[in-house]
């Protein structure tokens, strides 16, 4: 693998499917998300340039469901059942993930590349 300074860094585009866990009257997905057009991107510490209002997992709950699909911290959400999530609200992100009439959740995230990964970890 080769790191060239100042090169734009790739990110994988990863398509997750969340079977949700019933419990009770609940659907549990596992895991947290945060970011939005109405929150601080500053605040953010998956955002690169800190402008991104992106919405960004924030917390996997281990050996949840999302874990199980292969959700990882920090992947992106773009799509949840195939509504675009590049400019919503906090809010509005999390009543599209956790409609009650839907078992299954199918996300399209991207991820930081595994180089990206590497790089910044370097830092």
């Amino acid at each position: 693998m080769s790191f060239i300074p100042g090169q734009p860094v790739t990110a994988v585009v990863q398509r997750i499917e969340i079977c949700k866990l019933r419990q009770g009257e609940h659907l549990i997905l596992g895991f947290s998300i945060g970011g939005g057009i109405d929150q601080d991107p500053g605040q953010n510490p998956f955002s690169e340039d800190k402008s991104d209002k992106g919405i960004y997992v924030t917390r996997v709950t281990p050996g949840g469901p999302a874990e199980v699909a292969g959700l990882i911290m920090g992947d992106k959400v773009m799509q949840v059942n195939g509504w675009d999530m590049t400019m919503v609200t906090h809010d509005q992100a999390r009543k599209r993930l956790t409609k009650k009439n839907e078992d299954i959740v199918r996300l399209l995230v991207t991820r930081k590349s595994l180089e990206q990964a590497v790089r910044h970890s370097m830092m």
